[in-house]
């Protein structure tokens, strides 16, 4: 895998992009990136508050720790290199935080259940094991609200995975041209 940073994204045509192989269809999802963004960002913001609720009623009262969501923010940048890790090809950061987005992307074809692990993985690290560590030791509250705040952050790559589980077909591959996603049988 060959990893770069491409800075600040600003158009699709940034984007490297690949012949689309005979059959592909698309993924079932917004069209334009600012409505895509503000779908995902709304959904994140609803899933931090839930968490972050869970966080202050299980931790007793404690004081919040304000220092753990920070920490979810600086995670973004790894988040993504947990994301780069997935791909077996030329993968490329950008980021387009004037859009609420930092992402990475690659064109290569990945297997369905590759795509949703590529898609989870971050999640996982940074939202899933530190919140449920917090939940089995609720003084942990910088644990509790790192990972409030990053189940929410992954909310782009839940729509994803829910695009892949219930639109592409057992064998098919999918991949990434321009900013949408797409499934072919091979």
């Amino acid at each position: 895998m060959k990893f770069r940073y491409a800075g600040k994204y600003t158009d699709e045509s940034q984007l490297g992009r690949r012949p689309d192989p005979e059959g592909f269809v698309p993924f079932r999802e917004p069209q334009d990136l600012k409505k895509f963004s503000m779908i995902a960002n709304g959904l994140a913001m609803v899933v931090m508050v839930i968490f972050l609720i869970l966080v202050k009623l299980r931790s007793h009262g404690a004081d919040f720790s304000l220092i753990g969501m920070i920490l979810a923010l600086v995670c973004m940048v790894p988040h993504e290199f947990l994301h780069a890790i997935w791909f077996r090809e030329d993968v490329t950061m950008y980021n387009g935080l004037s859009q609420g987005l930092l992402f990475v992307y690659g064109t290569e074809d990945m297997t369905k259940a590759r795509f949703v692990i590529m898609s989870l993985c971050p999640n996982i690290v940074f939202g899933l094991i530190p919140f449920v560590i917090f939940m089995f030791v609720p003084s942990l509250t910088l644990l509790g609200a790192l990972g409030a705040v990053s189940l929410g952050a992954g909310m782009g790559d839940y729509i994803n995975i829910f695009n892949c589980l219930t639109q592409v077909p057992k064998g098919a591959l999918v991949y990434m041209n321009g900013l949408h996603t797409y499934w072919y049988n091979k």
